[in-house]
């Protein structure tokens, strides 16, 4: 099952990488939602997954008495979830901000700073 999804980690971060490089804001964002995703998938793979070996102590005991899974990984992709939805949420909001001034979502025509009719500053003196 560990490498069915070491493949999907793979392809989320794939599609993730291409995304991010993308000029239009919706799709860095959508890049930006599925890389958080891969990387959660990676933390939960690297949790050793098996139905056999839950990560619970038996009644009466102090440790482990046999294999248990590691409970590390999840308790991390729980909070990696909650800051992945939030940072998404400010991304989202922030971009609509961008495009409700600028009446674009592609990057090159963000330039504000970079205007096109403007000379470049003299690069000696």
């Amino acid at each position: 099952m560990e490498p069915v999804f070491c493949v999907l980690t793979g392809i989320f971060l794939t599609v993730a990488v291409y995304l991010l490089l993308s000029k239009s804001i919706i799709r860095m964002l959508l890049g930006v939602a599925i890389l958080g995703n891969a990387v959660n998938l990676l933390i939960f793979t690297s949790g050793r997954i098996m139905r056999e070996v839950p990560p619970v102590i038996g009644a009466g005991f102090d440790v482990p008495t046999g294999a248990t899974a590691n409970p590390l990984p999840q308790a991390l992709i729980l909070t990696a979830i909650v800051i992945s939805f939030s940072f998404f949420a400010f991304l989202l909001v922030l971009a609509w901000r961008a495009y409700s001034v600028l009446g674009t979502d592609n990057t090159e025509a963000m330039r504000v700073a970079e205007p096109d009719d403007v000379l470049p500053p003299p690069l000696g003196y």
